[in-house]
């Protein structure tokens, strides 16, 4: 088994065990003991689960769920929240941040390797990756998360892509802005960010396409759709 599984846990005892039994159960696995760097080693290294601990120092485990929610490269990534905390508020806003499941501590060791297992079978048998996007000399690869042009990586960031692959797979249908902000930032537009947000990244993003970012057609008073032909 070649499954990588990203450990995030400040208690070292319970890191420890984690990795013992996740190794011997046939795991690859990664230990970090600070919230800081969490989302960075996720989007570098890809695991196949996130165990996550709620209260972590540097960056706590909702912040940490937050951002790599908000990450094209990792948002796919299931995530096993562990905490000591059990109030059901503290579950519902795990869970309403993008958590798979919940695990609260203490826990037995094989109710969490059943958890695990069922959290990746869940993930493994989820919707085949998209197809790829093609528009001219446009190219987007969803699964890989790449953007080229003319045949050359594009570098885009994580909002950019999200907005560009939201548009080449709406098959020429207009989305709105609110419609485009909850997809690349996984917001309601009353939510902290404004719509005016997403024409900024539209305009960036029509300048990094070139000639391509013309096929993104402004939709007076509503929003922006793509024309692939």
């Amino acid at each position: 088994m070649d499954t990588k599984i990203l450990i995030v846990e400040d208690e070292k005892d319970i890191a420890r065990m984690l990795d013992y039994n996740l190794r011997k159960e046939g795991y690859k696995t990664l230990l970090l003991h600070d919230g800081s760097f969490a989302a960075a080693t996720a989007a570098k290294e890809r695991p196949a689960l996130i165990l996550l601990d709620l209260m972590l120092p540097g960056l706590d485990g909702l912040d940490v769920c937050r951002r790599l929610k908000l990450d094209a490269k990792t948002a796919a990534i299931p995530v096993i929240m562990l905490t000591a905390k059990g109030e059901e508020s503290d579950k519902v806003l795990g869970l309403g941040l993008g958590a798979d499941d919940y695990i609260t501590k203490p826990f037995g060791i094989k109710e969490l390797l059943a958890r695990v297992s069922a959290v990746l079978r869940r993930s493994r048998a989820a919707a085949p990756a998209p197809d790829i996007c093609r528009a001219g000399e446009l190219e987007l690869d969803p699964a890989r998360v790449a953007v080229t042009l003319k045949g050359k990586p594009l570098s885009l960031t994580a909002r950019e892509f999200e907005l560009l692959k939201a548009l080449m797979a709406s098959g020429g249908k207009m989305l709105s802005r609110e419609a485009l902000l909850e997809k690349a930032w996984g917001l309601d537009a009353s939510v902290e960010i404004e719509t005016r947000t997403v024409d900024v990244h539209i305009g960036t993003l029509r300048k990094k396409l070139g000639a391509e970012g013309k096929r993104i057609v402004t939709v007076k008073n509503y929003g922006y759709r793509f024309e692939a032909e």
